[in-house]
């Protein structure tokens, strides 16, 4: 039953059902008008995740938490019944909020997208890196350069990184930052054109690059044991036939 498709789909039903009870819990004067509703909904959300979990351990017994996302799944359920009627609401409420999280357990695409992205972590660490030498670079360059200009922009070293990063992010960074010192210094896009180019286009495309890599391989790996569940299935029924035929 806990293998069940259907039984997947009810268990991702009451976790957007849930997500949606979050978010309008957030409205103080509609949690207030309906507050016993809010709390009896929680309750039963909390009592379908305890059985599941529960019917599981049933199930899997000590496999159950040699998946990390069943110990995932498991720490947000316990966690909140212990912390149900206690006073830290805070964290209470984080785990609540995390309850949305399990999503992504129950969801093989985002598991494997997920999976992928921490793979990526490594790679991740060397370009992170990477930027941040051409960060500092960059930023060593502005405040020489234009930190007379601009100061609240390429004041020191660090205004300048802050302002870099604005730049890496695109966001007004033409009309805010650059049109005013190119207004001055004509030679400035040279600067601004050449940091976003590395910065913004080649090293985030690095980032992404390894992590579409890291989800087109497990992709191929689910894919390879879908077909080698499917040849077991094909061997078990033609052995049957073979056992009812003698």
């Amino acid at each position: 039953m806990v293998e069940n498709k259907w039984f997947t789909r009810f268990i991702l039903a009451v976790i957007l059902f849930n997500a949606v009870l979050l978010g309008l819990a957030t409205d103080d004067q509609l949690y207030a008008q309906y507050e016993n509703w809010f709390v009896i909904l929680d309750i039963a959300v909390l009592a379908i995740f305890t059985i599941e979990i529960l019917m599981k351990l049933i199930v899997y017994r000590l496999r159950f938490f040699r998946d990390g996302w069943n110990i995932f799944d498991f720490a947000i359920v316990f966690g909140t019944l212990v912390l149900y009627n206690s006073h830290f609401i805070a964290i209470l409420r984080i785990l609540r909020v995390l309850r949305v999280l399990r999503t992504i357990s129950v969801v093989p695409s985002l598991r494997r997208l997920t999976i992928a992205l921490f793979m990526a972590i490594p790679a991740i660490g060397s370009v992170t890196l990477l930027m941040a030498l051409i960060f500092y670079v960059y930023a060593i360059i502005g405040t020489s350069f234009f930190g007379d200009l601009a100061p609240e922009y390429f004041g020191n070293v660090g205004l300048s990184t802050l302002t870099l990063f604005q730049v890496f992010t695109l966001e007004s960074w033409a009309s805010g930052v650059f049109r005013p010192i190119f207004a001055e210094v004509t030679w400035s896009w040279i600067y601004f054109v050449s940091f976003i180019t590395i910065s913004a286009f080649i090293i985030l495309n690095l980032i992404v690059g390894e992590i579409v890599n890291n989800a087109q391989q497990l992709s191929e790996h689910a894919e390879e044991e879908s077909k080698d569940m499917e040849q077991i299935k094909q061997d078990l029924k033609e052995l049957k036939e073979m056992l009812r035929e003698k």
